[in-house]
């Protein structure tokens, strides 16, 4: 499974990056209530920077300037938090658990014309062995429904308030 978001601004490349690291999950109305319902225990002040470095994610590569890969493990469509701690990204990497996902998060900046940076976030999602699939499966209907989510209500509001300025 696989959902990416792409947004164009006019604002300078680290005034939208700087914006995008400071919404907080209570900013985004239904996303942050959704992903909150989905990870229980996360505070509706945390900011989406700070969740993307927190347990239960693991960042995987970092450039200060624009870039975020974050990634979590285990059984994503059960309402307890069922996602174990990994200690580095290599575990990441090489997480081969049956009955359980890896699932990617990348959130980066990139030139789209010399006056205009985009800001993109990409989600991808691999299932492990069968269970997997059918949770990952089980899942997919909620993705496909509020994935739109992450464009409106998260990179929308960050470059709203990048161009404020």
């Amino acid at each position: 499974m696989r959902v990416a978001h792409r947004r164009e601004s006019d604002a300078p490349a680290e005034r939208l990056w700087q914006a995008a690291r400071s919404i907080r999950l209570s900013d985004t109305r239904l996303l942050g209530r959704l992903i909150r319902w989905r990870i229980p225990g996360l505070a509706p002040a945390l900011a989406f920077d700070d969740m993307f470095r927190c347990s239960p994610f693991m960042v995987l590569w970092e450039v200060d300037r624009g870039a975020l890969v974050s990634g979590l493990v285990g059984s994503i469509w059960t309402l307890r938090r069922d996602y174990p701690e990994l200690s580095d990204p290599d575990e990441f990497r090489e997480w081969s658990a049956p009955g359980t996902a890896r699932v990617l998060f990348a959130n980066w900046m990139e030139p789209a014309s010399p006056e205009r940076t985009a800001i993109c976030a990409e989600v991808r999602v691999e299932a492990i062995g069968a269970q997997g699939r059918v949770g990952v499966a089980a899942v997919r209907p909620l993705v496909g429904a509020f994935g739109y989510l992450i464009g409106s209500d998260g990179i929308e509001l960050a470059v709203r308030r990048a161009e404020r300025g």
